[in-house]
């Protein structure tokens, strides 16, 4: 356990704040620090785990948007475009009136993979940015 502490100030959307604060009532967390805390050990554990993807792999990436968002429908249609070669197919969907959600299928180095994401996640316009993967041979 850290022995330390630092205090930090974190803004955040009301929205979000008030959906934290229920998963951590939810999870039985005793303050929002220890859930923040939480919350980014599961980012670190995220990007370490980020860090390895290399070699042949299968996966996706699942892109929430709202399409409203000024520039953003060619953003996606760029990073799609510069990534063909790994990129064997895309679904979109309309999840409701503005929003809509695209599922990038992925299949070769895992190093490529990053780099879409690492692309995609850069651009603040999208809600929402998850890349999974697998490894062919270990199947």
């Amino acid at each position: 356990m850290e022995s330390e502490l630092s205090r930090i100030g974190v803004s955040l959307p009301d929205i979000l704040l008030d959906k934290f604060d229920v998963i951590i009532n939810s999870r039985g967390y005793s303050s929002r620090s220890e859930g923040i805390r939480d919350a980014i050990r599961g980012y670190i554990r995220y990007y370490d785990w980020m860090s390895d993807i290399e070699g042949e792999r299968a996966g996706n990436i699942t892109v929430a948007y709202n399409h409203k968002q000024r520039g953003i429908e060619d953003v996606l249609a760029n990073i799609q475009h510069e990534f063909t070669d790994i990129i064997q197919s895309t679904v979109h969907i309309h999840l409701e009136h503005d929003h809509c959600m695209e599922v990038l299928i992925l299949k070769g180095e895992g190093k490529r993979m990053k780099e879409i994401y690492e692309n995609l996640v850069r651009n603040k316009g999208l809600q929402h940015v998850k890349l999974n993967t697998i490894v062919p041979s270990e199947i």
